[in-house]
C-alpha cells in the first residue's frame, strides 16, 4: 500500500496536476480509515466539523511514520523524512502540490497551527533511524517529547484551547499513551531491532539483553513490565483533569484516548505481562464498554 503511495506521490513520482481540495480531503480520509485501529473508534464521536481536520493531521503523521518504518533502509528513510519536512515548510510558504498538504493547509489556516508540532514529530522519526536503545527513563521521556506530545498539542489547536496549562496535561496523556504502546509492542519493537524500555531499569530487575534475544518470559520480565505499566498508568491518570477543561464536544474523545490507554494496560496485566507470545489488545466488547463508560462519565460531568 505505502509503496504505491510513494510511487504516486513520493519525491520520484512523475509530475502531475495537484489534486483539488475535495480530492485531497478524500485521500486523507481514506488513508486514516485504512490504518490505526483506535482512530476509527475515536472518530465516531468527533464533532462533524472537526472530523476531516483530524483525518488531515492523521494523514500527515501516517506518511511520516511510513517513511520512517516501511522503507527498511535508515539512510533512505532519513532522506525521505528530509523531503517530507521540505514539503511541510513549503506548505507554510504557500507552495503546495502533495495531496496531504493540500488538505492539511486548510487545517493549518483554519486553526492557526504553528509549524513546531509537525516538525517535532519528524525529529522523533529521524531519531528512530539512529537510536534503538534508551539507557534511562529521562532519555525515553525526551523521545516522547517529540514522538507523542506534539499530537496532543495539535488536538488542543483543533479545539482552539491551546494554553501552557492544557499543554502540560496533554503531554502527560500522550506520554502515558506512548509508554503504554511501548509495553504493548515489546515483541514487535524487538523484531525491528529496538528496545523502548529503559536499559538501566531492565538491569535493575535482572532482565538482560540476552533475555530479550531469547524472548524470555520470566519473573524478572514480569517485574520489569509491572513497573513500566504502573508508570504509564500514572501519566495517563495525571492527565485526567484535561477532560473537563476541553470544549464539550471534544471531552468524550479525550476521555476515550485516556481510558483506551488504561484498557491496554489492563489487557497487559490480564496476560500477566506476557507480551512476547501475543500482543495484548482490547476486545470489541471491551471497546463497547469503554465507549459506554466514557459517554456516561462525560454526560454526568455535563450535568453538574
Amino acid at each position: 500500500m505505502f509503496s504505491h503511495n510513494l510511487q504516486c506521490y513520493g519525491p520520484q513520482a512523475p509530475p502531475c496536476l495537484p489534486l483539488s481540495l475535495r480530492e485531497a480531503r478524500l485521500y486523507c480520509r481514506r488513508l486514516a480509515k485504512q490504518h490505526y485501529e483506535n482512530f476509527t473508534v475515536a472518530s465516531w464521536f468527533l464533532p462533524g466539523y472537526l472530523r476531516q481536520h483530524f483525518y488531515n493531521i492523521y494523514a500527515y503523521c501516517r506518511w511520516a511514520d511510513d517513511l520512517a518504518d516501511e522503507v527498511n533502509d535508515p539512510q533512505q528513510s532519513l532522506a525521505l523524512l528530509d523531503w517530507w519536512e521540505t514539503q511541510l515548510r513549503d506548505c507554510y510558504r504557500g507552495q503546495i502540490t502533495h495531496p496531504v498538504f493540500i488538505a492539511l493547509d486548510e487545517t493549518i489556516r483554519s486553526f492557526r497551527i504553528p509549524i513546531e508540532p509537525f516538525a517535532d514529530l519528524l525529529a522523533a522519526f529521524r531519531q528512530d533511524q539512529i537510536v534503538n536503545r534508551y539507557e534511562t527513563i529521562d532519555h525515553l521521556l525526551q523521545y516522547c517529547r517529540y514522538s507523542a506530545n506534539p499530537v496532543g498539542h495539535l488536538v488542543l489547536y483543533l479545539g482552539e484551547c491551546f494554553s501552557i496549562e492544557h499543554a502540560k496535561l496533554a503531554d502527560s496523556i500522550c506520554t502515558g499513551l506512548q509508554l503504554a504502546n511501548f509495553c504493548q509492542d515489546v515483541a514487535g519493537d524487538w523484531d525491528r531491532g529496538r528496545i523502548y524500555l529503559p536499559l538501566d531499569e531492565s538491569r535493575k530487575f535482572g532482565y538482560t539483553e540476552a533475555m530479550f534475544q531469547q524472548r524470555e518470559y520470566n519473573e524478572e520480565f514480569c517485574r520489569l513490565m509491572s513497573f513500566q505499566v504502573d508508570r504509564a498508568e500514572y501519566y495517563l491518570q495525571a492527565g485526567l483533569p484535561l477532560i473537563n477543561m476541553m470544549p464539550k464536544d471534544l471531552r468524550l474523545d479525550i476521555s476515550l484516548f485516556i481510558y483506551g490507554g488504561m484498557a491496554i494496560l489492563r489487557a497487559i496485566r490480564r496476560r500477566n505481562y506476557d507480551v512476547w507470545t501475543r500482543r495484548p489488545t482490547v476486545s470489541k466488547m471491551d471497546k463497547l464498554r469503554l465507549c459506554v463508560g466514557c459517554w456516561w462519565r462525560t454526560r454526568k460531568a455535563w450535568s453538574k
